[in-house]
């Protein structure tokens, strides 16, 4: 293949505990369909197109070599937030890949990404300049609300504190931001280096393309690409990947 034609690599943070689902096992090991979340993920992105996945995972993780993984996957030593990991498999990537070469970001907890999504996001934007995000349209009415003041409880989470009505905000023209993403991967380091020398933090990469002026595009992905996030979603995405198993 002539270097001129951009490979693709893939990257996904694996560093954080997930602290919402109340578990003392971060929630990309917790078992899921007989695997472990981050197992799945995997085996989703581990595509012939894709040469290489890197991993960045906690310095103390002691979970990760409990996985079954093929020799392509590469770990790496993540950081404090989602941006700093990304940034630490760039990195990583730079000795083996060329800066026009392409990247796929996809978080650890969405196991139910759907190949042939990822094949899409692939070829349809193969030969954009700037790349994009899987995504889906916002269906639902959009209420923008208002926290109430604190109760007397100590650190009242917002469940205990409720929250009020302060505007319908139209869904026209807003999509739900999904993984994976992909951008090229001079320019993707650029974005998030530039992010933290203004010392702020962003909550997916297309956020930090978007501050260097670029327009990231959306392709149309499937809804049950969800992120594991609360207890109740492990068993929405078991659901969804026995459908997935007979469709």
């Amino acid at each position: 293949m002539s270097n001129n034609i951009p490979h693709y690599w893939a990257i996904v943070p694996a560093a954080g505990q997930g602290s919402r689902m109340g578990n003392t096992r971060p929630k990309q090991y917790l078992p899921l369909h007989g695997k472990p979340i981050l197992q799945h993920t995997l085996e989703r992105l581990n595509l012939t197109r894709i040469k290489r996945i890197v991993v960045c995972i906690a310095e103390n993780d002691s979970y990760w070599k409990t996985l079954t993984l093929p020799e392509t996957i590469l770990s790496v030593t993540g950081g404090v937030e989602r941006c700093h990991s990304v940034l630490n498999g760039l990195k990583a990537l730079q000795q083996q890949a060329q800066p026009h070469d392409w990247v796929l970001v996809h978080d650890a907890a969405r196991p139910c990404v759907r190949p042939a999504d990822i094949d899409k996001l692939m070829t349809q934007l193969a030969n954009h300049p700037v790349g994009g995000l899987l995504a889906i349209p916002v269906r639902d009415t959009m209420k923008r609300v208002s926290v109430l003041p604190p109760n007397p409880l100590p650190n009242p989470c917002w469940e205990e504190r409720g929250v009020e009505v302060v505007e319908t905000v139209s869904r026209e023209n807003l999509w739900h931001a999904l993984t994976p993403q992909m951008f090229r991967l001079e320019a993707l380091t650029l974005a998030l280096q530039n992010v933290l020398n203004q010392q702020e933090t962003v909550t997916d990469e297309a956020q930090a393309m978007e501050k260097l002026g670029y327009r990231p595009m959306l392709v149309e992905g499937h809804a049950d690409n969800i992120k594991v996030t609360l207890p109740h979603d492990l068993n929405l995405a078991e659901l969804y990947l026995q459908q997935q198993e007979f469709s």
